[in-house]
This record gives structure tokens, sequence and C-alpha cells, in this order.
């Protein structure tokens, strides 16, 4: 019986039955194991961070593991969301533009997602009302509960199925009191109810108050919070106490007895020095060998790759602790006060810093309050600079002076994105003497206009799908800096998101100066790499290699880049 076959049959026995349960076909009730995550008290306190770490466990002794986070906005996905609103827009390699906990579960589990990974209340009530459109329903008044519900067991199921997932991590974005999330936590628990016994283990985040005015945690806001779950019909199975310093035992008893969960079940997930020594904290605490109990999955543990595994682990998380040597780089860009705009980037340097035994300190300068004059000034004592990623005109000039000093005083420079983009209007204007250089999406009217729409781009109107978007091949030309930081291979592939490219018109005035593209598109003149030879290391993407940096693979391009900064300060 084919799926929609399945629906429609599913679908006419709703006509006199409340009872609504779309499930894929082939799918058993039970065969997979579902962990959701729940916020109280408030959003941002880490779930992507305790789901993620915790995945990462079960995936290390052998499970095979797939996470999705759902978010309550009505948006069908993140890309027109502002960064000061809702931190970095992580882009997968199929295109979709997500959560920037996606980019860490990526990162943590070493695995690349796509969009089943991700879901919004915007694409589950568009689906029901494309279903509802055609159909499918069978004259059912349609309803949150059982067709929205329905709709969100189907997508956790589907996910199960195509990932042939032993578990799926589910991440609830927000908080239980958010208006938005109550369809999704009634779903999850018709979930576990159909599911089974052993099925699902849910997991309530709570945040521990320390008022310093009293020198002591306080754990009320984390009993309200609890209580609102549990009066929702969920009893957590563990719960994550996030705080600054380490959860007295105090504190941990009163939560055990008031939210009813063993006190060993009741974890401290305190501040750390990097998110990945969490992993370390759940298994000291052995949260990971609760969830193998609790779900029953004893029997699927491999205990020699986990061993093998964690190995490795500590002596990345080993080399965090041990490096010492500081050095600066300035991140010269406008969202700046919110640093969770660029935490790909951050995470990217991270893992270089590991790699080579350094911590960077990342000095963030806003572009907006940069100008030809005070350059110098904000970038006295940086050992690097890096441009990324953005939109709009805010900033723009400042960028290019920032690239312009690198440029002149032969500091390591990586452009990301815009950062490319400023790099190539910076070189026409004050190497190729086109003056007013510029791009069309800066000055409409500019008269070089050396960066320009994509030509699939031109005529397109609205936000959001209208950009060049996820994983590219990109063709590497021979004898480059590009080639020899990508060990001499001829391709590779990286993520993009953008509308703007280099005007082909320009190329060849912009290469007889002594600009090179040193990638581009296979078959297509658009332009994604560019270096400069006289430089110790100029080079900018039109790519967002920090998107697929891992802890124990940093991007080759920001190692190259740090390298260079390292050897550059030696000197």
């Amino acid at each position: 019986m084919s799926k929609e076959e399945l629906l429609n049959e599913i679908a006419s026995k709703s006509i006199q039955s409340e009872l609504y349960t779309p499930i894929p076909a082939s799918y058993k009730i039970g065969q997979c194991k579902y962990v959701v995550v729940f916020g109280t008290v408030m959003s941002g306190l880490g779930k992507g961070i305790f789901s993620s770490s915790t995945a990462k466990l079960l995936k290390d002794m052998g499970l095979r593991v797939s996470p999705i986070k759902l978010e309550g906005y009505l948006n069908i996905d993140s890309g027109t969301l502002n960064p000061f609103r809702h931190g970095e827009v992580f882009v997968l390699d199929d295109g979709m533009e997500c959560d920037m906990d996606l980019g860490t579960y990526e990162r943590m589990l070493d695995q690349d997602l796509s969009r089943l990974n991700f879901a919004t209340s915007g694409q589950i009530y568009t689906s029901v009302l494309e279903k509802e459109r055609r159909g499918r329903y069978q004259g059912r008044d349609v309803q949150m509960i059982p067709h929205v519900t329905g709709e969100l067991k189907l997508r956790l199921r589907e996910l199960a199925m195509k990932t042939q997932a032993d578990v799926v991590f589910v991440e609830i974005g927000g908080t239980v009191g958010d208006f938005e999330n109550a369809f999704y936590i009634e779903a999850v628990r018709e979930l576990a109810l159909e599911e089974g016994p052993d099925s699902t283990c849910f997991v309530a985040l709570t945040y521990v108050l320390e008022p310093p005015a009293l020198g002591e945690q306080k754990s009320k806001a984390a009993q309200l919070g609890l209580r609102s779950l549990m009066g929702m019909g969920i009893q957590p199975h563990i719960i994550a106490c996030r705080a600054g310093s380490p959860i007295t035992e105090t504190v941990r008893q009163k939560i055990s007895v008031y939210a009813n969960v063993p006190k060993e079940r009741v974890f401290s997930m305190h501040d750390s020095e990097s998110i990945y020594f969490v992993p370390e904290m759940i298994k000291d605490a052995q949260i990971d060998k609760h969830v193998i109990r609790i779900l029953k999955l004893e029997d699927k543990v491999d205990e020699n790759l986990q061993r093998e595994r964690w190995t490795q682990w500590k002596e990345f998380t080993t080399k965090i602790s041990k490096a010492e040597k500081k050095i600066d780089i300035a991140i010269t860009g406008k969202y700046i006060t919110v640093r969770d705009s660029y935490a790909s980037i951050i995470k990217a340097l991270e893992h270089c810093g590991a790699h080579l035994g350094y911590k960077f300190v990342l000095n963030w300068i806003d572009t907006t309050d940069v100008n030809d004059e005070n350059v110098a000034g904000k970038l006295e004592g940086m050992a690097g600079v890096i441009v990324p990623g953005g939109f709009g005109v805010r900033g723009t000039e400042g960028k290019i002076a920032c690239i312009k000093y690198a440029r002149e005083n032969k500091i390591p420079y990586l452009g990301l994105c815009y950062g490319f983009q400023m790099a190539v209007i910076e070189f026409a204007r004050n190497v190729c003497g086109l003056e007013g250089a510029n791009s069309t999406e800066i000055d409409p009217n500019c008269k070089y206009p050396v960066i320009d729409l994509l030509p699939s781009q031109k005529g397109l109107t609205g936000l959001g799908g209208t950009m060049r978007l996820g994983g590219q091949d990109i063709e590497i030309i021979a004898d480059t800096l590009a080639c020899e930081i990508l060990g001499g291979a001829d391709k590779t592939r990286l993520r993009f998101r953008h509308r703007y490219e280099v005007h082909p018109d320009y190329i060849e005035t912009l290469t007889k100066a002594g600009l090179v593209f040193s990638g581009k598109a296979p078959g297509e003149p658009i332009m994604q790499i560019l270096e400069l030879p006289d430089h110790p290391f100029f080079l900018g993407t039109q790519a967002h290699p920090e998107f697929t940096s891992r802890p124990l693979r940093p991007n080759p391009f920001f190692l190259a880049f740090t390298r260079k900064v390292i050897a550059q300060s030696s000197k």
C-alpha cells in the first residue's frame, strides 16, 4: 500500500473515530526510540547543547541517532530572520536555512543533516492545510487535535524511517510556557502513549537562579516550570539544571522530590569553558547510561567502539584545556552585539585553536564605526582579520576599510561570503582604479557594479528561497593557495548563501591587476574563491566554510588562516 493510500484509509476511518494517527508505510510501532528535550523558565539555556551532547554519547556507543529541532514560529524556515533576533542562520548541504542549533548537532555528531531534521509550526500548518485542500481528511473538521498533532507525529516517524535511526532526539524550541509550543508538547505526549512502554525519554532542561544579593541557589522558578510541564501530561525522566556554578545537593534534592524524578537523574549542567566539555559532564553523571536503561537499549551498545571514540574525544578536549598561548583576531561585522550571529565562526576558530595549541582571542569590531581615518587604531594589535557574512548597506564601508588595511599592511585576511564581495570592491577601487566600484545591493546605480545579482536571481522580488543555497561544488585552479590548502585537490564542496556575485564583465580587469580567482563554479563564470599571491595570506570565499568545520576535522581554510596568523605573530 502506498503512503497516499494509507493516509486515505486512515482518514476514511477517522470519519467515525476521533483518532487520527497517520503512520508511514512499513513503520512498526516501537521500532524507534525517542528522546524529547523541553525547556522551562527561559529559552536559550542550552537544550541543543544537552541534546546534541547526549546524542553524541549514544552515537559513540554504536547507535544510529537522528536529531530534529522543532521551532514554534510560523516562518517556513529561518532564512528571513534577523541575526539580532535569532542568531546565526545555519545552512544545511541541501539548502535548508535553519536554526543555529542544527550547526551544534552537525558539529557534535560529525554528521550532515537535512531538511528532515528541522521543522517549524509554519511547515506543519502548511502541510495540514494543503492536505485539507486536497480532501485528505474526508470531510472531517480539521483541528489542532488530532490533525496538527498527527502531522507532527508523522514527521517524527518519517524521520526515524528515512534515517534508519535507533533513537530520534527531539528538541522543542522555547519553553513549555510558550503558547505556540502547546501542540508540540501534546504531540509527543501522544507519541509516547502510542509507541508504548520504554519508547520515550523525556528530559526537562531548567534554570536554577543564584541571585548575587542572596548568595545561594534558588530552585522555585525551576519547580514552577516543571509543574507547568507536568500539568501538560509530561512526567520527565531526567532533569538537566542550568546554572553558573554546580547545582548544590540541597537543590537537587528539592527538585527531585518536587518533580518525582530520582536524584541521580537530576543533572547539574553548569557553565564550562567550552560546550565540548558537556559530553564529559553528562558521562560523569551517567546520564547517558540512564537514557540507555530508560529506553531498554543495553543490547545495542558497542563498548569497544565507545572506548575508542571516547579516547579520541578526550584528546580533543584535553587540547582545549592545555592551550594557553593567546593570539588576537579581529571579527569585523555589524551583528557583533549578538555573538550567536557568528556561532559557526567562533566554533571553527575553537576547532583550529585546539588543533594548533592556541586560544584565539576574538576582538569584535563594529564596522559601522570604522573608516579610513580610525581603522589603524581599531585593528591595532590584531594578528588576523576576518570579515564575515552579512546583508545590506550598514557597515559596508567600514568592512572595506578593514580589508584595505589588512591588504596594505600584510595582515592575514579571511573573507567569508560578504567578506569575499567586499574584498573585490576594495581591490577594484584601490588597485584597479575603478573609483566608485560597488555592489548593486549597496548602490543600484553605482558606476562600476563589480558585484551584481546572480543571473538566476534577476527578476525575483521575494525574500527567502531567492538565493543560491546549500552545498555546491567548486572547481579549484592548480598552483594556487586554495589548491595548496586543499592538498592539491582540483575540486571541493562548500555551502553557500548569497544572491550576488562578481560581475563577469569585470573579471578580466581584476585578474590583470593581480587578483587571482582560484575557485569557480564548474562550467559557469561564478567566482567562488579569491586570493592575492603577493600577500602572506589573503583569501576570500563566497562560501561559508565555517558551516563544515568539525571538532576533530577543522575546516582547511580556517586552519590555513590560523596557521599563518600564528606564523606571522612568531616573527
